[in-house]
């Protein structure tokens, strides 16, 4: 999955979009600010970013011309509310690839994604990786999930039921019903909105904290799939 910057501070509209861009094939980084851009990217693992113009600390004009002064070669997608013709001048004049308006229908979003990475020659590209590809391990007994490179994460027991699901069968796709049955609950009686509550606060705890997105794809109408290499520990 190719990894993407997804640079937006409306928290619902950052985890619609990262859903809607696992669905689409890739590993989103959701941020909300110039400050965690800065911490986080890195050019030889992120080559696209998705960027809203109007940020808490700053202009994401500003941040895209200062990466086209450095030549970063990342493609860069601007999302956002301002999409006047001077608006969009302006973000192609700075160094954008493409400039969309926050009304535009997502496969919109999705097509011109699809067409900058064939540009850029991005669909055969991996970052470098080591011989052994470090798992991500969950440890049950102290409730404990081990993010490679990245800060431990501690899990309430709900969470830790959650993931115990998901990461006992990495690439495989889990059923909503799967994951309520692991909870104690009647499927029939469950509240789908309230997973889908929890797995936002998971997702975002996990990024809190390691800094890293929690590699759990969506699967639209169905579940969720653990997609990199995991292990489970009693």
């Amino acid at each position: 999955m190719l990894d993407i910057i997804l640079l937006e501070d409306e928290p619902i509209l950052s985890q619609e979009l990262g859903e809607f861009l696992e669905e689409q094939g890739y590993a989103p980084l959701r941020l909300d600010s110039l400050q965690a851009f800065d911490r986080h990217f890195d050019p030889k693992r992120h080559r696209l970013a998705v960027i809203d113009i109007g940020l808490p600390d700053g202009s994401g004009l500003e941040l895209i011309r200062r990466l086209r002064h450095s030549g970063e070669p990342v493609g860069i997608v601007v999302f956002s509310a301002h999409s006047t013709s001077l608006d969009r001048i302006r973000g192609l004049a700075v160094g954008a690839d493409h400039y969309l308006g926050k009304g535009c229908d997502l496969d919109e979003l999705a097509a011109t994604l699809g067409a900058l990475v064939r540009r850029l020659d991005l669909q055969h590209e991996a970052p470098p990786q080591p011989s052994a590809k470090p798992c991500w391990t969950l440890e049950l007994g102290p409730r404990h999930l081990h993010v490679p490179g990245a800060p431990l994460v501690p899990l309430s027991q709900q969470d830790l039921v959650v993931l115990g699901c998901l990461m006992a069968s990495p690439g495989a796709s889990i059923s909503r019903r799967q994951i309520v049955a692991a909870l104690g609950a009647d499927y029939l009686d469950y509240d789908q909105r309230r997973l889908d509550t929890q797995m936002r606060r998971l997702r975002r705890r996990v990024e809190d904290i390691s800094g890293r997105p929690l590699p759990v794809k969506t699967l639209r109408n169905s579940g969720y799939c653990f997609y990199e290499p995991a292990t489970v520990l009693d």
